[in-house]
């Protein structure tokens, strides 16, 4: 009686449909003006991190945890700004797009990679 339970338990989860792929995450385009690339980011099925008041940026994910944004707000030095972090056979290979001034969007960028190395401490 056992063996035909649980035969037919495998037949029904056999015949469940399968989990659709994960939705590819919205790529940057920088040729779309900011507010319609924020838009379009933002549209996405994304987390948002908790707000840290000293920051002048908001950072989202997606579901998987495989794509994380980066959108500056209006007191930020290098606003208006998009960027966006892959996760990539092992590594995180940082992309974005500069709209506003181009030393503190690379200020900005280099903070961004600086985040790929650290731990928190204790794990």
């Amino acid at each position: 009686m056992k063996r035909a339970a649980m035969l037919a338990v495998l037949v029904v989860c056999a015949c469940a449909p399968a989990k659709p792929p994960a939705q590819a995450a919205a790529g940057l385009d920088c040729k779309t003006p900011f507010d319609a690339l924020k838009a379009r980011v933002l549209a996405q099925p994304l987390s948002a991190a908790p707000k840290d008041v000293s920051q002048p940026y908001r950072f989202y994910s997606t579901p998987n945890g495989q794509v994380s944004y980066l959108i500056t707000e209006p007191d930020a030095p290098a606003h208006p700004a998009v960027m966006m972090q892959q996760a990539k056979d092992g590594t995180v290979v940082t992309t974005g797009c500069r709209y506003g001034d181009a030393g503190a969007y690379d200020q900005l960028m280099k903070y961004l990679d600086s985040l790929k190395t650290w731990r928190r401490s204790g794990s």
